[in-house]
């Protein structure tokens, strides 16, 4: 057996340069770059190899720069997903906290089901020098270390304790990686005195391999149940997730809807399932879900999950599917999905191929007038809320639906908007107008604050590797971008180009909202200064003296700065114009009212309310909580 001398660090780089995922036509590459911050751990296992392969190979893995660990695995996420889970990146840290701060992108990673490469170092495997800088130390476990956190964060982890377990561990990695019923975190924990090890390694661990994607078809009981249980429909309806955009079920979507007439609601990571005008779309379905999607899905007795997590924004708590007797469909190429909420008719298989297998079946299946006329009628209803929530009113402060049909109308039909947490994403659901399967990414599975600009870059970059010139629009609050706007720094470094609107409302909009509907009137949720004769911060100035465009400006990319007033729906649109026909990164600053809120779409979500309470306001919630929780089911069925 041929066999080369390399450190592990110097073959894992290698071989992750030499990974390709092939789904039917398309072959690309799995992992076509890895970002890295090097420090105590890694500067000399993987930092020494991207150098030496830098210098012998420069397109092999190329090293990209970041300012944050956890901001690394945004960026991962954002490119899988451009890339409809084929292709991620991997993110290098070094050990301890270095390590650490890549832990709540290792969640967001595994609860979006999307691919994401994670190398955390770890302290010496040999103890030679123990403890070590950064070490934890737990004396009734000496072993357990920072980088065992990423246990229940990841879908796969293992620790190369001895340098001939890399290549099981590698081969192991990509598997998960590259299934789509499978993948989320990959973490190979890696020791920084392994890294550094030298090894035998077999050239075949070094050459080209590919992972074939799965699309499993539906088994022959599965579909013959499903197409009996549409066909006995009299109000079907379809819930669209993320499922149907990674295995690229668009189009055959769209031919099974357009043929049977039913109707589609929308989870968040489904958005661009069908464009936005498509006469079976009736939008976002659920909790953040439109009036139209929501009153088809109470009384449907058919609902057809395609790809869907069925989370419980998309369920509104169990309490959006009312119709007693309703059957429910889960189309999912994960069986944990499928099976979920006592499903009695799941379908183990790819999306795809099972929307094409259903549009077979379904040839001379068709919504009978009344609910096809009902599907039009609800849709007309809603379409014209969205147009007066969406259209300017001449406000001095402009409310958050009117900043979304400013930034829409200067948007073109193939740009993508990224979102994940806040007030934007229940409006956004409701009220963004996709015009393209890729359009729409609003990470809404960890909900993460600070995922916004990272993950825009990100998908920026994945966009670029498909030679996609469209635009990526960052929509963040100013809480969400407080917490990780660092990432600007490398978006200039390597001339990213991104449009962020950042939407400044002195606070936490969303979470002011919940707390209201709770009963605790928007505490802890202003940008205030600190009041010290009643220590809190509801009745000081605002904190006016913090100049967030000032601090995007400091990072050298262009700002525009749209002041209040009668017109500033205009000059937000005129604004995102201009940011498109530059060449570099634009950040446009716009102030919003957080009382402005997004027409309400009849969905609800279970957050539990004081059940005793001095507070006439929690007294009231808990009451209006016990109304709302009589709609529950106990299961989906």
């Amino acid at each position: 057996m041929t066999t080369r001398r390399l450190t592990v660090g110097q073959a894992l780089v290698e071989f992750l340069g030499h990974q390709w995922t092939v789904d039917g036509d398309i072959r690309e590459r799995t992992v076509p770059g890895i970002l890295g911050i090097f420090g105590h751990g890694n500067v000399a296992g993987i930092g020494q190899a991207l150098k030496q392969y830098n210098v012998v190979q420069p397109q092999l893995l190329p090293y990209h720069q970041a300012r944050n660990e956890q901001a690394m695995v945004h960026q991962a996420v954002g490119f899988a997903r451009m890339h409809r889970r084929r292709a991620t990146l991997a993110a290098a840290a070094s050990v301890g906290p270095g390590a650490a701060n890549m832990l709540t992108g290792a969640a967001l990673a595994t609860a979006n089901r999307l691919p994401a490469l994670l190398l955390p170092s770890d302290t010496f495997a040999t103890r030679v020098a123990d403890p070590v800088l950064q070490q934890l130390e737990h004396p009734h476990d000496i072993g357990m270390q920072v980088t065992d956190a990423f246990r229940p964060l990841s879908r796969f982890f293992d620790r190369v304790q001895r340098p001939e377990q890399l290549f099981s561990i590698a081969l192991a990695a990509l598997r998960v990686l590259t299934d789509p019923a499978e993948t989320g975190a990959v973490t190979i924990a890696l020791p920084e005195d392994v890294q550094a090890e030298a090894i035998e390694v077999p050239v075949e661990f070094l050459q080209d391999r590919e992972w074939r994607i799965r699309r499993p078809v539906p088994e022959r009981w599965a579909l013959d149940a499903a197409v009996a249980a549409i066909k006995g429909a009299k109000r079907p309806f379809i819930v669209a997730g993320g499922g149907v955009i990674y295995s690229g079920a668009e189009n055959a979507l769209r031919e099974l809807v357009e043929a049977t007439g039913i109707p589609v609601g929308t989870s968040q990571a489904g958005g661009g399932a069908l464009n936005w005008d498509h006469p079976q779309y009736l939008g976002g379905v659920g909790a953040t879900g439109t009036s139209a999607a929501n009153r088809l899905a109470a009384d449907a007795d058919v609902v057809i999950g395609v790809g869907t997590r069925y989370s419980d924004f998309t369920t509104a708590s169990r309490t959006a599917f009312q119709n007693p007797d309703v059957t429910f469909v889960n189309v999912n190429v994960a069986a944990f999905d499928a099976y979920k909420h006592g499903s009695r008719l799941p379908v183990v298989a790819d999306a795809r191929e099972t929307l094409t297998a259903l549009a077979a079946s379904l040839t001379r299946c068709h919504v009978d007038a009344d609910y096809a006329e009902l599907v039009d009628r609800e849709k007309a209803r809603w379409d014209a809320v969205a147009d007066a929530a969406l259209s300017p009113t001449g406000a001095e402060v402009l409310g958050q639906s009117e900043i979304i049909g400013a930034v829409q109308s200067a948007a073109d039909p193939r740009d993508v908007v990224v979102q994940a947490a806040g007030s934007l994403p229940g409006d956004l659901h409701k009220l963004w107008r996709v015009r393209d399967p890729l359009g729409y990414h609003v990470e809404y599975a960890f909900s993460t604050m600070g995922y916004e600009i990272a993950g825009g870059i990100g998908a920026k970059r994945g966009l670029e590797a498909l030679d996609d010139d469209r635009d990526v629009i960052v929509m963040v609050g100013d809480g969400s971008y407080l917490m990780l706007h660092s990432e600007l720094a490398t978006a200039v470094a390597e001339s990213i180009k991104i449009i962020v609107v950042l939407i400044q409302n002195e606070g936490f909009a969303s979470i002011g909202n919940l707390s209201e509907s709770v009963g605790s009137q928007r505490f802890g949720t202003r940008y205030r200064y600190l009041n010290r004769d009643e220590l809190n911060f509801e009745s000081g100035d605002l904190l006016t003296a913090v100049d967030l465009a000032a601090n995007a400006r400091s990072y050298g990319i262009e700002v525009i700065e749209v002041k209040p007033g009668p017109d500033a729906a205009r000059r937000l649109s005129d604004a995102v114009t201009a940011a498109k026909a530059s060449g570099t990164s634009t950040l446009i600053h716009v102030d919003s009212d957080p009382f402005a809120s997004a027409p309400d779409g009849g969905g609800w979500w279970d957050v539990p309310v004081a059940q005793v309470s001095v507070l006439d306001s929690t007294k009231k919630a808990y009451t209006d909580y016990l109304e709302q929780q009589k709609k529950q089911r106990p299961l989906l069925g």
